[in-house]
C-alpha cells in the first residue's frame, strides 16, 4: 500500500514543479509589464517636452508681439521679460525629466523585485518538490525493508551519522 503513497508523492512533486514554474513564468510577465511602462514613461516624457516647447515657442512670439506693440524695444525689460520666460522653461523641463526619470526607475524596481519574487516561487516549489520525492523514496523503502536494518539512506538520523557535520547525527 505504501507504492500508493509513493505514486502520489512523485505525483505532487511534480505539480509542485509545475506550479513553480507556471509561477515564475507570471513573474516574469509582470517584470515585462513593468519595464514596457518604463519605456511608455519615456516616450510619454518626450512627448511632453516636444508639446512644451511648441507651447514655449509660441508663448515667446506672443509676449516678444506684445512687448513691441507697446512701443517698447527688446532691451532691458523687454529682454528680461523674455530671458526670465527662457529660464522658466528650462526649469519646467527639468521637473517633466525627472518625473519621468522617477516614474521609470520605480517601474525597473517593480520589474526587478517581479524577476525576484519570481525566482523565489521557483525555489519554493523546488523546495516542496524534493520534499515529496523525500516521501515517496521514504514510502518505499518503509515498505521493502521494514526500516529495521538502518541501510535506508531515508532511516533517520542514525544513516546521517556525524558525516553531516552535525550534532546528534543531525542533517542540517
Amino acid at each position: 500500500m505504501s507504492w500508493v503513497s509513493a505514486v502520489v508523492s512523485v505525483a505532487a512533486a511534480r505539480q509542485a514543479s509545475t506550479i513553480g514554474k507556471y509561477n515564475q513564468a507570471v513573474q516574469n510577465r509582470n517584470a515585462q509589464v513593468a519595464e514596457q511602462e518604463a519605456q511608455a514613461i519615456e516616450q510619454q516624457k518626450n512627448l511632453d517636452i516636444e508639446r512644451f516647447d511648441k507651447q514655449f515657442t509660441k508663448l515667446q512670439g506672443e509676449t516678444k508681439t506684445a512687448i513691441l506693440k507697446s512701443g517698447v524695444t527688446l532691451e532691458g525689460s523687454g529682454l528680461r521679460i523674455l530671458r526670465a520666460n527662457a529660464e522658466e522653461a528650462e526649469v519646467e523641463k527639468d521637473i517633466i525629466e525627472y518625473n519621468a526619470s522617477i516614474g521609470k526607475s520605480r517601474a525597473f524596481e517593480r520589474a526587478n523585485f517581479a524577476r525576484m519574487q519570481g525566482s523565489l516561487e521557483r525555489m519554493r516549489a523546488r523546495q516542496a518538490e524534493l520534499g515529496y520525492y523525500a516521501r515517496a523514496a521514504e514510502s518505499l523503502s518503509s515498505s521493502s525493508g521494514g526500516g529495521g536494518s538502518g541501510s535506508s539512506l531515508l532511516s533517520g538520523p542514525r544513516s546521517m551519522g556525524s558525516a553531516q557535520g552535525g550534532a546528534g547525527g543531525r542533517p542540517y
